[in-house]
């Protein structure tokens, strides 16, 4: 099928910090002439896609209102599809809790079994959220993580631990894993994707700098690949990986003339 949407990941790929990164501008002009629908989807979870947009617009970015998703975003979604009315215990920033302040879900401080525990990236982290993690969890309660990057890239691009680095602590001290992490590669953060793009699986390119992420959900849902290596994922990685790219190139600008091929028909 001919593309019609792209998926687009930001840290690392559109940008290092506030310093946008080459070809960026050229990927954005060329996706939006051959009549594409163009989503930049962020695994950080601390902003909602509005702040993305206008963070983008910032840097001197063509995104539009709607155009931006994050990790986020898709776990208050989530939490509003499936947890409404319930208590929602969160390691996380402060950012995340106001997300989820917009929900049909109830954020809880209490040291007492909550429905849910929502761990997320924090730069507060500390050996109090362990002690409360095992105060909250009874035997029913859900266990969720924002999104499972381990690290991502700061604004010289040196890796910094991320919402994954917390949601292992976490899960090692309740020895027991998440019911599910929401970003991206899972499904929830596919479907995400794909109905703002209106577009399928098939339809649909994504490019980003992490195997682990935005090259699965693509390989595991269908879509064509494209890995960036301006941040977490190199060449070698793509050696010892199961994951494997469609494509594997250095900058966005390398990728315009893969969208002018899948747009040629």
């Amino acid at each position: 099928m001919a593309l019609r949407g792209v998926v687009l990941d930001l840290d690392g790929t559109v940008y290092h910090g506030d310093n946008v990164l080459p070809g960026v501008d050229g990927f954005v002009e060329t996706v939006r002439g051959r009549d594409c629908s163009l989503c930049f989807f962020s695994n950080n979870p601390i902003h909602d896609g509005d702040d993305y947009v206008q963070r983008l617009q910032g840097l001197g970015v063509d995104a539009r209102p709607g155009e931006a998703c994050s990790s986020g975003v898709v776990t208050s979604e989530y939490l509003h599809a499936e947890h409404a009315g319930d208590e929602v215990f969160v390691i996380g920033s402060d950012a995340v809790r106001e997300q989820i302040r917009d929900t049909g879900a109830t954020l809880t401080d209490e040291p007492a079994p909550a429905d849910v525990l929502l761990a997320s990236w924090t730069d507060a982290f500390h050996y109090r959220d362990l002690a409360a993690a095992l105060r909250v969890v009874g035997n029913d309660t859900t266990f969720l993580g924002t999104d499972p990057d381990r690290t991502f890239p700061d604004e010289n691009g040196e890796p910094v631990p991320g919402s994954g680095a917390i949601i292992r602590a976490v899960a090692g001290v309740l020895d027991r894993d998440p019911d599910r992490i929401l970003g991206k590669p899972s499904e929830v953060a596919v479907r995400a994707a794909l109905e703002r793009l209106d577009c399928t699986a098939s339809e649909c390119l994504v490019v980003g700098d992490r195997l682990d992420t935005d090259i699965r959900m693509g390989e595991r849902s269908g879509m064509t690949t494209a890995l960036v290596t301006t941040g977490v994922s190199d060449r070698e990685a793509v050696e010892h990986s199961d994951v494997q790219p469609d494509y594997v190139v250095d900058s966005l600008a390398e990728v315009v003339p893969i969208v002018e091929e899948l747009t040629a028909n």
